[in-house]
Parts: structure tokens; C-alpha cells; sequence
């Protein structure tokens, strides 16, 4: 054989490994083909080619490792098993960008699925490869190793420590301000994803300066980036009070309010629960919040939105009632309760409904003043058919039961206690026939309506153990009354007077 001909045959063969590498790729990004693909042992084949001469081989090989171990866990194992994890690492250290981002991305389809697979990638000694990479000339490999890390970290406090031990924090800011957005994007999603899991991980994020930075960014007109920088921002607040402080500090407020009318939906329920992280520290972070406007934006926000991404501003408004009554007030004044009224009878997901319930009971449950406000939104039959009805969940049961107490136990317009007379159930009606013994004995005008409407009627066919709670608030009731009338209104009453016709005897 000629040495033309020799070469035809290596020529060949490149060619043939080529096609098959691209070929296996192009079919990886269709789910329809991965069974196939894994029933065929293209893992096996693959794994050889991660070392081949050719570079445009060896990259290839390694996307398409990416796309299959990116599409289930089980692909992911196999990759894992198969030693592939070290021989990507090393390479990450050695080969050319173009590799290292493929690398990456293998490394990154492996951490995502689950902590050990995750701690897998960490084991084989990727971390430091990964760390070493966000220090490249090119913003692409900064970008895949960010994004590897970001995917490592997410999973637990351990293994977002592991990250913060290699050393990737510093970095990971330093990437925040290169130019390039995605990989601003992708280094923000990262710090997001290390500071969430406690107080100390996101102090080493704030340590670095990341606030700061972040801060910067809050009016970028890139939305993704946006998203990013309010996750990052919120799971840096939601810790202690000294962190929210330190991110209101950074000046964004009353400026992100514009973002509660982003065009993006994600932007809007990151910036809402960024504000809700901060509100529920103390009443000083609260009423900062209601000074910059924060209250009334969210109101409007709940009136734009549906569904989940509602859920951060009906907490948001419920955590600023919670602190005081005048922030409540302020809650009140801004039209939150018809709005928070709305998403109760919107919304059909039992934990945004418990939600809601928590919110209004904390808005309600201050003074008189307060529990009317909620009172007169009709609230209070629908908080009682959500703790009534057994389709609701236990959670959403126990927050509408509770916020119905503590509304209760404020209450003092009769005119919205009333329809509770007919439909309560013991444990609530004691409650409400304690607010008309409060309120009736006061109030003569109030006792007329009583009769007028029915509701003496009705508290005379209350059937109560004597010497309870409920009999003791009966009897304060019909203290109010003169007895004849009380009994006019007792059951069979009417039989008695009938019975003493039939026993009258005209003189």
C-alpha cells in the first residue's frame, strides 16, 4: 500500500469519527432519540473520544456527553460510572477554550440533578478546575464555569460551602462586572444560588462587596439579568436583619419600584419578594418600605398579577401588618384588603389562599378599626367556607381558622358578624356571639337591628352547654331585652301562646 494511500485511510477514519461525534450531538437535542441513543452504548463510545487527537473530536465528543447527562439522572450516573468526570477535569486544566466549555458544560448537566451527583463532580476534583477557569481571558469559559459552580451550590449548604472553599466567590463578583451580560447573568444566578442556604454563605457573598455591585445593575435593561440580580439581592435580605440592612443601605430604594412594572413577569416577582425578604425583619425595615411608596406598588402589582407570582406581595403585605397597627393602617389605607379580597376569591391553589388568609388575619386582628376594614371587604364568610369545607387543605384550614379568630376577637361591626350567626360552627360562633355581648349592651340602635334582622331569633336557637363560654355570652345578650321579648323569640314559643288559647276560657 502506498503512502497515499495510508494517509486516505487515517484521512478516513478522522472523517468517519468526525461525522460520528457531530452525528451523536445533533441527536442528543432531541428527546425523542435519547433512549436510542443510550440502548446503543454511545456512552462507551464516546468516553475514547474525549482523548482523541483531533480537537474538534475531542470538543464534540464532550457536548454531546453534556446534552445526554443534561436530559435525565440516569444519564448523568452513567457518566459518573463510567470515569468520565475525572478525564473532563483534567482536561478542563489543559485543552483549549473551546474544550473547557464543553468540559464545563458536562460537569454542569451532571450537578444539577441531584446533591450527589452534584458532590460527584465535586469528589473528582472539579472545583478547583472550575475556580481556575472563571480566571480565563474568555468570557465563555467564565460563563460555562460559573454556571457549573452556580449548579453545584444550589443543592445544599455543604456543597455550597465546598464552592465558597474553593475560592470562587471573589471571582464570581469579579465576573458581575466584566461587560459581557450573560456572563453577568450567570455570576449573579451563582451568588444566588450560594448565599440562599444560610446567614454565613451569604455573608461570605456580602464580604466580597457583592452587594454593591449588584446594586448597579438594578436598572440594566436586560431582564434576565435583572431576575438575577433581585434573586441574589432577596436571598442576601431574607437572612437577618444586618443583611436586609446592609442591601437597603445600597440606595434601591424607591428606584426598583419602577421594576413592579417591568414588562418581564420574573423581574416583577423577584423585586417583590426581594421587598418581602426585607419587610419581614422589623417594623423600622417595614415602614422604610411604606416611605419609598413600596405598599401601594405591590397593591397595583397583586392587581397585574395571577397565580404564584402573586404569592411574595400577598406575604409582603402581610408581614408589614404583622409589625404594628400603624403599619397595618398603612397596609389599609392603600386599598390592600379589597386587593388581598380578590386573591382569595381568584385564586384556587390552597397555599396561596392560606396565604392570603395569614395576610388579612394580620391586617385584622389590631383594633376595631382594623378588623372593620377587613370586615367590610365580605371576607369573613369566605375565610369561614375555607375553614369549613373539607376539599381545603389542613394548612389552609388552620390559617383561615386563625385569621378568622383574630378578626373576630376585634370585630365590633355587627352588620358583618351577623351572616356568621347562621353558618359557624361552635368553635367560631362563640366568637362572634361574644363580640354582639361586647357591642349590644352599648348600643341601642344596634339592639333594635338585632331583633329586626333576626339575630336575637337566632341566638335563641343556639343550642349551648350550660355554664360554657357561649351560654355565658347568650345570657349577656338577653340581658339586653326586655323578657317578654326574649321569649317571643325562643323556640316554641309561639305553640305556647297557641296553648294558652286553647286554655282560655272567656268570662
Amino acid at each position: 500500500m502506498s503512502q497515499r494511500q495510508v494517509l486516505q485511510v487515517f484521512e478516513q477514519y478522522q472523517k468517519s469519527r468526525t461525522q460520528f461525534v457531530q452525528t451523536v450531538a445533533e441527536l442528543a437535542t432531541r428527546p425523542q432519540n435519547i433512549e436510542t441513543l443510550q440502548n446503543a452504548g454511545v456512552m462507551s463510545l464516546l468516553r475514547p473520544l474525549l482523548l482523541d487527537a483531533v480537537p474538534t473530536v475531542q470538543q464534540t465528543a464532550a457536548l454531546a456527553l453534556g446534552r445526554l447527562a443534561n436530559y435525565n439522572d440516569d444519564l448523568a450516573e452513567a457518566i459518573v460510572k463510567g470515569d468520565i468526570l475525572p478525564q473532563l477535569v483534567y482536561s478542563l486544566a489543559e485543552q483549549n477554550r473551546f474544550y473547557k466549555k464543553a468540559a464545563a458544560f458536562v460537569l454542569r448537566a451532571v450537578a444539577r440533578h441531584s446533591p450527589e451527583l452534584a458532590q460527584a463532580v465535586v469528589d473528582c476534583g472539579a472545583l478547583e478546575a472550575l475556580v481556575i477557569s472563571l480566571e480565563e481571558f474568555d468570557p465563555g469559559v467564565k460563563e460555562a464555569a460559573a454556571w457549573a459552580l452556580g449548579y453545584i451550590a444550589r443543592h445544599n449548604g455543604e456543597l455550597a460551602q465546598a464552592v465558597v472553599d474553593a475560592g470562587a466567590v471573589p471571582l464570581l463578583v469579579l465576573c458581575i462586572q466584566e461587560p459581557e451580560v450573560a456572563l453577568k447573568r450567570i455570576a449573579a444566578s451563582a451568588l444566588s444560588d450560594i448565599a440562599k442556604h444560610s446567614p454565613e454563605l451569604a455573608q461570605t457573598v456580602v464580604d466580597t462587596g457583592a452587594i454593591a455591585h449588584l446594586a448597579q445593575m438594578v436598572l440594566n435593561p436586560d431582564a434576565k439579568l435583572k431576575r438575577q440580580v433581585f434573586s441574589a439581592l432577596g436571598q442576601i435580605s431574607k437572612h437577618s436583619v444586618d443583611l436586609a440592612e446592609l442591601v437597603v443601605e445600597a440606595e434601591i430604594f424607591p428606584a426598583v419600584l419602577s421594576c413592579l412594572r417591568d414588562p418581564d413577569e420574573y423581574v416583577r416577582k423577584n423585586v417583590t419578594t426581594l421587598m418581602r425578604e426585607i419587610t419581614k425583619h422589623t417594623p423600622e425595615l417595614s415602614q422604610m418600605i411604606v416611605n419609598s411608596g413600596g405598599v401601594a406598588a405591590v397593591i397595583d402589582y397583586l392587581g397585574d398579577s395571577k397565580g404564584a407570582m402573586r404569592l411574595p406581595g400577598i406575604m409582603m403585605l402581610g408581614y408589614v401588618a404583622a409589625h404594628s397597627e400603624n403599619l397595618a393602617m398603612a397596609v389599609i389605607v392603600s386599598k390592600g384588603v379589597p386587593q388581598l379580597a380578590i386573591c382569595l376569591s381568584e385564586e384556587s391553589e390552597d397555599h396561596i389562599r392560606a396565604a392570603t388568609a395569614w395576610s388579612l388575619g394580620q391586617l385584622g386582628r389590631h383594633t376595631p378599626e382594623h378588623a372593620r376594614a377587613v370586615a367590610v371587604a365580605n371576607v369573613l364568610p369566605k375565610l369561614l367556607a375555607l375553614y369549613m369545607t373539607t376539599e381545603s387543605s389542613e394548612d389552609l384550614q388552620v390559617k383561615a381558622k386563625k385569621a378568622l379568630k383574630s378578626i373576630l376577637q376585634k370585630c365590633t361591626h355587627l352588620p358583618a358578624l351577623e351572616p356568621l350567626l347562621y353558618e359557624a360552627p361552635s368553635n367560631i360562633l362563640k366568637h362572634v356571639v361574644c363580640q354582639f355581648s361586647k357591642v349590644l349592651p352599648h348600643d341601642s340602635r344596634a339592639r333594635r337591628l338585632f331583633v329586626t334582622s333576626g339575630g336575637l331569633k337566632k341566638v335563641q336557637e343556639i343550642k349551648a352547654e350550660p355554664g360554657s363560654a357561649l351560654q355565658e355570652y347568650i345570657n349577656s345578650i338577653n340581658n339586653c331585652y326586655p323578657e317578654e321579648i326574649v321569649r317571643y323569640y325562643s323556640p316554641g314559643y309561639s305553640e305556647t301562646l297557641l296553648e294558652r288559647i286553647d286554655q282560655y276560657q272567656p268570662a
